[in-house]
């Protein structure tokens, strides 16, 4: 196998020669950081039932796409139609990553979209980064207002934030922190790594890291209280469950399908 291997890679063009380049470096990365782990591909999508007080009142999707070379970031959230008669939901959020390389294993972002329906509320906010010059223009769509603010080097919108916190070494009893752009402000999020922990799901049993964003800002969704977040305790830590407070009592979102 070696030799033939070695054939087709005196044949390749230059393209293929840095994507080798590429791997070669990200090999490099995790025998200097062991730490990290490769967490996603692309294409990747899950697939959550969304339950309020133990009734199912909703699906939500996550996935990572391949945009014209490069990778976006979607999550959709909406009710179901029994919850739709008095209370609609029909949320969609894209981050749209830069196409250069990064040591993160995940890009930083350049164009963050959300665009929410939530019963009588309209939201449509746009971030478009720009971190060579460190700063980020904000544009409600709804509105008229259009304002740019200081960032970091390392700045993520919410959605790229979470893809990052899934590359990074989780010890439990220790917190990551992440720069965190949302709410026209800059923050500086503590993510606590809690506990481990074995749950039962539709999909079977998982061992898992419990993690919690000490999130001041909205964040992807409107919350009125903490956020929990079981994540596999292996490479690919996969959100197998999320739970967070509304407005009345509690969402539990549940994996329960799709391509990861």
């Amino acid at each position: 196998m070696a030799p033939e291997r070695k054939k087709k890679s005196a044949s390749r063009s230059i393209p293929e020669n840095k994507s080798s380049m590429r791997w070669t470096a990200l090999l490099l990365f995790l025998l200097f950081f062991p730490g990290n782990v490769l967490a996603f591909t692309v294409p990747e999508k899950f697939i959550f039932d969304l339950t309020w007080t133990g009734v199912k009142a909703g699906t939500a999707t996550l996935e990572l796409v391949n945009d014209r070379g490069r990778t976006k970031i979607i999550s959709r959230a909406q009710s179901a139609d029994w919850v739709s008669v008095f209370y609609t939901v029909d949320d969609r959020t894209e981050s749209l990553l830069k196409n250069e390389e990064t040591m993160s294993l995940i890009g930083l972002p350049e164009n963050y979209r959300v665009r929410l329906r939530e019963g009588k509320h309209r939201r449509d906010k746009e971030l478009i980064f720009d971190h060579a010059n460190k700063q980020v223009t904000f544009i409600d769509h709804l509105g008229t207002e259009k304002k740019t603010f200081p960032i970091d080097e390392k700045t993520f919108d919410p959605l790229t934030s979470f893809y990052y916190i899934r590359t990074v070494k989780l010890d439990v009893g220790k917190s990551v922190y992440v720069d965190i752009f949302d709410s026209k402000k800059l923050w500086k999020v503590e993510v606590q790594v809690l506990r481990r922990e074995r749950i039962k799901t539709q999909l079977g049993n998982f061992d898992t890291v419990v993690i919690k964003p000490l999130m001041k800002s909205e964040g992807i969704f409107n919350r009125k209280g903490d956020m929990y977040i079981w994540l596999t305790d292996d490479l690919k830590r996969i959100p197998v469950k999320m739970q967070t407070k509304v407005v009345i009592g509690s969402v539990i979102a549940t994996l329960v399908g799709g391509t990861f």
